[in-house]
């Protein structure tokens, strides 16, 4: 973790076992790069893969909540935006003027991190993207352009003719890509001037931090939504937003909500380790290391590390384990208390997720997705992938059918226990009754988003105090009624993994939800609590 703008508050311990907290980063590094592409060259763009696209923007009149007001096309910020029609820059025409007076165009380019920069392997850092547009520009990442009160620079303007520093990566791996769109803006906009509009200079430098993952600040970007019904407008309001509160992480899970610490703890299956964040401080530090194996064959697996994490009624962690293949419990005192790992003398394939019911029963999904070799790999020793519970030292398996039972949760009321399906195929939530010595019955299709065009399939689950489902999947959160209805999806290309709610967070109004995504954390404010007991 390193350390940045310790002012913006105090700084905690995790717990015994913790790494020192950090508060949020909120610019570039400003540290001088270890290595740097030209992106104005041949050299530089054949090194990142890169090609330079342009188009001019036009201003347009639209409606605007009865009124008319203006608007730019095209919206060329978003990640899958189709540019394969525009205008291709080669290093000779880049830097040419374009149009005049009171002026506005998009730049575009998706760079590639190379194995080696010079003799530099950039493993492990931090990219920013440097451009300097005559006059002004804002910087889009991967379909963001986040923003905070009182920001100059960075992503959006900095000044007449003042370069924009915008970080693209951390922790980098060779091969990873970025989608950056660069909106050129001629200026002074109300005293518009004789010359044209163009871009300066633009460079990838590469910067060596300390490893890890960041806390940033608190930065807003807008979310689009997909309204279906009525009831969605209460939940996500008019102008919904995600903020995204930490970044650089390998593959983030399992959010739960620590009420009394005003914390969150999630995994990072890829890195092994349980990180927390903490509301008060918004302070990013490492809780558990090795947080699902530590085997000497770990190097083989890609998600080695603990997947979901509940607190039981008592208030104790427990601890979905995938390369370690058990659930467990952290007791008080620091130990780990073994609550299952085997079914008929078989080991479990990886446990994926976990909720418990207030009398104390745990429920949990058993996918093979933390083996090296999913369903095909030697270690398997069960022939399917099951759900199951825990009750009074009982373990029942509830379901066999399912390919890739994922996401698990109960209704507020205890009456159903819901499971999402992790197929590219059946994309499907399961509902059963959910009976009071821990079995099931009933059990039929809720949901089922099979025909979608986004390509994810299901992941994680929660419910809301009314018991709307809120389903990560294709192209975003789903939200679905108690009866299977759908009524809206939240949108994102970041392909969010899991949510949970953190109602203290006061301070940020209302009802606030935290997203894990594969590379970072978001918090979004939305119109209803979470569920009053166990998350």
């Amino acid at each position: 973790m390193r350390f940045a703008y310790a002012a913006v508050g105090a700084l905690l311990l995790a717990a015994p076992f913790a790494s020192s907290a950090a508060a949020p980063e909120k610019a570039a590094p400003s540290s001088k790069p270890v290595a740097s592409i030209d992106l104005t060259t041949a050299e530089g763009l054949a090194a990142a893969k890169a090609e330079w696209r342009y188009q001019d923007a036009e201003i347009i009149q639209v409606d605007f909540r009865g009124q008319k007001t203006y608007d730019y096309k095209p919206h060329a910020g978003v990640p899958d935006f189709d540019d394969s029609k525009w205008d291709i820059l080669t290093p000779e025409t880049l830097k040419r003027g374009h149009g005049g007076n009171m002026w506005f165009n998009w730049y575009r380019i998706k760079l590639t991190v190379p194995e080696r920069v010079g003799n530099v392997d950039p493993t492990g850092t931090t990219a920013v993207f440097e451009v300097s547009i005559d006059d002004y520009a804002e910087i889009w990442v991967d379909g963001e352009l986040p923003r905070y009160v009182g920001q100059s620079g960075g992503s959006v303007v900095a000044g007449f003719n003042v370069p924009n520093r915008v970080v693209v990566g951390r922790n980098l791996k060779p091969g990873q890509q970025f989608q950056v769109a660069v909106f050129g803006m001629n200026g002074p906009i109300s005293a518009a001037p004789g010359n044209t509009l163009f871009l300066r200079y633009a460079k990838l430098d590469f910067h060596k931090e300390p490893p890890g993952p960041v806390a940033v600040w608190p930065a807003e970007m807008g979310a689009d939504v997909e309204r279906v019904a009525k009831p969605f407008d209460d939940i996500v309001g008019g102008e919904p937003k995600f903020m995204k509160v930490a970044d650089g992480f390998d593959f983030t899970e399992g959010p739960v909500w620590n009420r009394e610490g005003n914390y969150l703890l999630f995994s990072d299956s890829r890195a092994n380790k349980i990180y927390k964040y903490d509301l008060t401080s918004a302070s990013l530090s490492v809780f558990r290391e090795n947080s699902g194996y530590s085997g000497a064959d770990i190097a083989e697996y890609a998600q080695p590390g603990s997947k979901g994490l509940a607190y039981s009624p008592d208030g104790l962690l427990t601890i979905c384990e995938m390369g370690n293949r058990r659930v467990t419990r952290l007791e008080k005192d620091g130990n780990l208390t073994v609550l299952a790992d085997k079914y008929e003398g078989k080991r479990f394939n990886s446990p994926h997720d976990l909720t418990y019911r207030s009398d104390g029963t745990l429920y949990f999904t058993d996918p093979p997705f933390g083996l090296p070799k999913l369903g095909q790999d030697p270690r398997k020793e069960l022939a399917f992938s099951g759900v199951y519970s825990l009750r009074n030292g009982k373990l029942q398996l509830l379901d066999k059918e399912l390919s890739g039972p994922h996401g698990i949760v109960l209704s507020p009321d205890e009456k159903y226990l819901y499971v999402t399906n992790h197929s590219g195929k059946n994309k499907v939530v399961i509902r059963y009754d959910a009976n009071p010595d821990g079995s099931v019955s009933n059990r039929k299709v809720l949901f089922d988003v099979s025909n979608d065009a986004g390509k994810d399939a299901l992941s994680g689950l929660k419910v809301d105090q009314q018991g709307n489902l809120y389903v990560t999947g294709p192209r975003g959160i789903w939200v679905v009624s108690p009866d299977g209805k759908h009524l809206g999806t939240i949108l994102s290309s970041k392909h969010p993994r899991n949510l949970v709610w953190a109602n203290s967070g006061i301070k940020w109004g209302g009802h606030n939800v935290y997203v894990c995504t594969p590379y970072a954390l978001y918090r979004m404010k939305l119109g209803v609590p979470g569920p009053k007991g166990i998350q």
